[in-house]
């Protein structure tokens, strides 16, 4: 086994510490360089890493000990950040979304094809083998020509339970950004890339009051929809229904599911790796669990950037604008009350092989 390779994380609040479980110990992965607006924080961190070091972003930027930066700044940075690494020469690994907005997705990947530089992004649970083993079953032909999908997340909002949810209610954030990207990257694997999308928004409070934590009762303020639906016209004719919201007191809809001239599946929530694939097929008697086919056994965060340091990539920087694009372009079609045309591409990653969990945590 050659060096580990040499990860600097940016950004260290909450998401973080479901990445560090899966990457601070991995044999694969040193973590040499922390960063975070807190020097605190990071220097905390840093000291319970062996061999890391507390730094400043523009310190961390340019560190020859860093060769992949991992982005878990809030989502208004997380281009500033990816542009910076590629300037400085580093892949970057980002959680979602890739951007606030499409403009800046596209000079985040024009930037890294420019210089030589490589972009990977969240969502990673669509590697697990909830969603891939969905797409096994769909490319196995078991519910016949796909037809139609419908992914619906609704929820009352983040402000019960994060300690500072001030970014999910400020641009690039809202439902369809935050929560958005786990469904509709689900749908693109599994039904292939969107030409056109359609939408309806709809903001129910200009204010949200936190419910936990140290600012418990804190007045915020709310500058994006918070329930939005949408139609996605796949490029093989079929078209997803999706609903993301944070108005909902409490829903019993199904995550995902797809259904075909021979067939339906029950796919399992997008925001996990794992869960059951329920199966129905034309003159069958009820739902059949689809024994696991595909995907990363026991997967968790971090899991993506893992692929993406040995090269598969299949949480990439082109899926994640494609995802983007969409997402944005139903909140446009809100505004404008007219279909939006998508105008990227992606090629679909490869499927990933039943991969036992003792294999990816080596």
């Amino acid at each position: 086994m050659g060096e580990p390779h040499r990860i600097g994380v940016i950004g260290l609040g909450v998401i973080s510490g479901a990445y560090l479980e899966t990457i601070a110990d991995h044999p694969r992965i040193r973590i040499s360089r922390v960063a975070d607006l807190d020097a605190t924080r990071a220097e905390n961190l840093a000291g319970r890493l062996d061999g890391s070091r507390a730094v400043s972003v523009p310190e961390l930027l340019a560190d020859p000990e860093v060769d992949t930066v991992l982005n878990l700044t809030i989502p208004a940075a997380h281009a500033e950040i990816a542009l910076a690494c590629i300037e400085n020469g580093k892949d970057v690994f980002g959680e979602k979304p890739l951007a606030p907005t499409t403009e800046e997705g596209r000079a985040i990947l024009a930037a890294a094809s420019a210089a030589g530089v490589a972009v990977g992004s969240a969502p990673d649970t669509v590697l697990g083998t909830g969603i891939q083993t969905a797409r096994h079953a769909v490319e196995a032909g078991r519910i016949g020509r796909p037809v139609s999908a419908f992914a619906t997340w609704l929820s009352s909002g983040h402000e019960a339970w994060h300690p500072n949810p001030d970014f999910y209610y400020l641009p690039g954030g809202g439902p369809v950004l935050d929560m958005g990207p786990y469904y509709v990257t689900s749908l693109v694997h599994l039904l292939g890339p969107v030409v056109a999308v359609s939408g309806v928004a709809t903001r129910t409070r200009n204010t949200r009051t936190i419910g936990s934590g140290p600012r418990a009762g804190e007045v915020i303020p709310v500058e994006v929809a918070t329930h939005v639906s949408g139609l996605l016209e796949h490029a093989n004719g079929a078209v997803s229904t999706v609903a993301f919201g944070f108005d909902t007191i409490r829903s019993s809809a199904h995550p995902i599911e797809v259904h075909g001239e021979e067939g339906s599946l029950l796919v399992p929530d997008p925001n996990r790796f794992d869960g059951d694939v329920r199966l129905a097929v034309r003159g069958g008697d009820d739902w059949q669990t689809c024994t696991p086919s595909a995907g990363y056994v026991d997967g968790a965060r971090g899991v993506g950037l893992l692929d993406f340091i040995a090269g598969h990539r299949r949480a990439s920087g082109a899926m994640a604008l494609h995802v983007l694009e969409v997402l944005n372009g139903i909140l446009e079609a809100a505004e404008l009350g007219r279909r939006v045309d998508v105008s990227s591409a992606v090629d679909i990653p490869t499927l990933v092989p039943l991969t036992p969990a003792e294999a990816w945590q080596r």
